[in-house]
Parts: C-alpha cells; sequence; structure tokens
C-alpha cells in the first residue's frame, strides 16, 4: 500500500548527519513507490517562542509553519530525524512542536476527561536520533527519556503512533565505514514503511 509520508529533519544546521539520514530514509521510501515530501527545520523560519505558554491567545501561524501543518495533515506516516543535544530536542524543533500542535489541531480538551482526545489518529510515526551517547548509556543510565517524551507526550499524545525508534550512535569521532552503515540502516527502514 502506498503511504503518503513526511520526512522532517530535525536538526537547526543546513549540513548534518541527521539530514543525511532524512535522505537516505526519503529516497528509499520513494523508491518503494510511497509519496514522500522532505522538509528541514533549517529552512524553516518562524519565531521558535510560544509566548505566554496560554493557549487562550496563540499567535498566528508563520507561512513556513502553516506548510509544516498542512504537510502534516496530508501524511498518514511522519518521520523525524533529530540530534540529542543536552539530552533532548534542538531548541528550534521543540519550538516548532510547540507552535504547531495546538489544541483544536492535533489534540482537544474534554470536560471531565484527564487525557485529551488525540485528533491526529489513523497515523504512524517514526523517530530517527543522532547522538553521541552510547546506546547503552542512554538506556540504563537515562531511562530512554528523549524516547518517552517523544513517544508519549509529544507524538501518540496527538495520535500519531510510533512504529519504530532508531538510535544513530556515536557520531562524534565515527568512521566514514561506520556511518555508511547508519545511512543503510536509515535506507532500510525508509523501504520497510
Amino acid at each position: 500500500m502506498t503511504k503518503k509520508i513526511l520526512v522532517l529533519d530535525g536538526h537547526p544546521a543546513r549540513e548534518s548527519f541527521c539530514g543525511a539520514l532524512a535522505s537516505a530514509y526519503a529516497e528509499a521510501a520513494k523508491k518503494k513507490g510511497h509519496d514522500v515530501r522532505v522538509l528541514r527545520l533549517a529552512d524553516l523560519t518562524f519565531d521558535p517562542d510560544f509566548g505566554t505558554g496560554s493557549f487562550k491567545s496563540i499567535k498566528p501561524l508563520e507561512a513556513d509553519l502553516e506548510t509544516f501543518w498542512s504537510d502534516l495533515e496530508w501524511c498518514n506516516h511522519f518521520v523525524v530525524a533529530h540530534p540529542l543535544w543536552w539530552g533532548g530536542l534542538p531548541a528550534k524543533l521543540k519550538g516548532l512542536i510547540d507552535r504547531v500542535l495546538l489544541p483544536g489541531k492535533a489534540f482537544k480538551y474534554v470536560p471531565g476527561k484527564a487525557v485529551p482526545a488525540k485528533l491526529m489518529t489513523g497515523r504512524t510515526s517514526e523517530v530517527l536520533v543522532t547522538a553521541d551517547t552510547p546506546g547503552w548509556i542512554f538506556r540504563f543510565i537515562y531511562g530512554l527519556a528523549i524516547k518517552k517524551q517523544m513517544k508519549l507526550q509529544i507524538l501518540e499524545f496527538c495520535g500519531l503512533k510510533m512504529k519504530n525508534y532508531a538510535w544513530f550512535a556515536p557520531i562524534h569521532q565515527s568512521t566514514d565505514t561506520a556511518r555508511a552503515k547508519m545511512l543503510g540502516k536509515a535506507a532500510r527502514l525508509g523501504a520497510a514503511v
């Protein structure tokens, strides 16, 4: 079955290994016949500051945020590739999430319910993460913190069921051979959608 796939390169720099992984994933998915759109966080212009933290006075979305939201509504599989920075998301990527995944769009508060209704159900998601942290430290010392946040508090909170969470590490001082293997893994994930 052909899927509509949105791949977000969530690295704030124009040239990054995250971008290479996102491209490898997207190209492999295209070769399998899927309809793929790629957005690069570095190319999006918007104010990442949500503001006062109130959903009562949400600032209007800039054109690039409207495009991202439109592409997110269009897709039935959303892939985000991002680096792990200080145990979390880069600020600009977090700002994109804060500004776009809004009540009435991505989720809806329901009177008398502790958990909001998910408005993006019927879609799947996948996360590709680059890090310098070895996988065993991420798993056993840090407790998979960013994975839990992405899965439970962002993607699945809105209804984007997470199919896969792929860890690419360590990046720092990795060899060309190691990076080629990582790119191959990203391509296999894109081909397997």
